[in-house]
């Protein structure tokens, strides 16, 4: 066999070397990040709960995710050990980019000099009748004629429901008699 036969072989041989050499490197990187976990320091887990190590232990870690509350983890549960000042950002919140910046509002509000009360009068919707019709009559003065008009179509969908309930009962029946 000849040379240039070969080199497609060789070249995918050494590309799966150096895949895997990368991939190798890496978990032990992730070993060595976790082994020297020391209780105290925050970290995130693989599922991205953040907690703070109370005990490492040869396979396990307990954490601390709430203020008392603690919960046991493998280590290979652990994704990310955070520096402080990392880790406490994210519990309090802070944004380090915009540190010290002005915070521009996301519209124009503080543009036109609206105060606050109208704004906030502005940001309401009114879904309700503000005043009614003046050819409506209050609901306490309808008349007890008006009332039975109004139930009346309710009664007519009591009876076409039942009405469809009997004749489906009746269909069921048939088709067991059929059988």
């Amino acid at each position: 066999m000849s040379i240039v036969t070969l080199l497609p072989f060789i070249v995918l041989i050494g590309a799966m070397f150096l895949m895997t050499r990368s991939a190798k490197k890496k978990q032990q990187a992730a070993a060595q990040m976790r082994n020297e976990m020391q209780a105290g320091t925050g970290i995130r887990t693989i599922g991205g709960m953040y907690a703070t190590v109370k005990e490492v232990h040869e396979e396990t870690v307990l954490l601390e995710v709430a203020p008392g509350v603690h919960a046991i983890y493998a280590k290979n549960a652990i994704g990310a050990v955070l520096a402080d000042e990392e880790y406490n950002r994210i519990l309090d919140g802070a944004d380090p980019i915009h540190g010290g910046e002005p915070i521009v509002p996301d519209d124009a509000s503080s543009l036109t000099g609206d105060t606050a009360a109208e704004a906030e009068k502005a940001d309401k919707i009114d879904l309700g009748k503000t005043a009614a019709p003046a050819d409506a009559e209050p609901a306490a003065e309808k008349p007890a004629a008006d009332e039975a008009k109004d139930a009346e179509p309710a009664d007519e969908v009591k009876d076409t429901v039942k009405a469809d309930a009997d004749a489906a009962k009746d269909d069921k029946k048939s088709g067991d008699d059929a059988k």
